[in-house]
């Protein structure tokens, strides 16, 4: 690439570089995977998307059909479309309008559900970055309640960028007691702005008996 080239890139004159671009561009910088994805939806132009938020039918009934299992539908900005009422009993956060960011960062109850919230707020906002749409109005308004949050800004100054991955992690349920959970996410077929996010304990462990303890 040449350097009159790479001035138009930083002066935003060239806006939609092709992806042999972004990948020399990511490999000069070093990005890992997570943020050269990141890179290239920064690059790309803007997409026509089906709605963000409407729910369908089957998948409401996909998640009353895990009785025994926390289950909740999200969009990239991790608003809260959709949960059942294992996952409502689980996390207040959980609810459907809730956000799963502004919840992180700035509701002290959920500080003390997780166990290990610093870990988990550093994924959750450098999911956020990953995932969610930069260009979009809403995501900028999100961005700027959170940054209220003296934590949530130093790690969006960091701009790590990594979806969201399946993990174990901890909660410390008022009621339920200490829970460790398997995280799964899938990706609705149709609609692919919304994540299914599915919690399971392993079968016959303490978790699977304080989840019962749920409802």
């Amino acid at each position: 690439m040449s350097e009159p080239y790479l001035t138009r890139l930083e002066q935003g004159v060239d806006r939609h570089p092709s992806p042999q671009v972004l990948r020399a561009l990511a490999r000069a910088l070093e990005l890992d995977a997570g943020a050269s994805a990141h890179l290239s939806a920064l690059a790309a132009p803007d997409p026509v998307r089906p709605s963000e938020t409407e729910v369908a039918p089957d998948v409401h009934q996909l998640l009353d059909a895990w009785v025994d299992s926390p289950a909740y539908v999200r969009n990239r900005r991790f608003d809260v479309l959709a949960a059942n009422k294992r996952a409502r009993a689980l996390a207040p956060m959980y609810e459907s309008g809730h956000n799963l960011a502004l919840d992180m960062f700035l509701a002290p109850e959920v500080r003390r559900l997780l166990p290990d919230w610093p870990e988990i707020a550093a994924q959750t906002a450098a999911a956020l970055r990953a995932e969610a749409d930069p260009r979009d109005p809403r995501t900028a308004r999100l961005v700027a309640e959170l940054e209220a949050d003296d934590g949530f800004r130093a790690l969006w100054a960091r701009h790590d960028a990594q979806p969201s991955r399946d993990e174990l992690k901890r909660f410390a349920h008022p009621v339920a007691g200490e829970l460790v959970l398997r995280r799964q996410a899938l990706t609705v077929g149709g609609a692919e702005q919304q994540v299914i996010i599915v919690y399971q304990a392993a079968p016959g462990s303490p978790s699977e008996a304080a989840l019962a303890r749920l409802l």
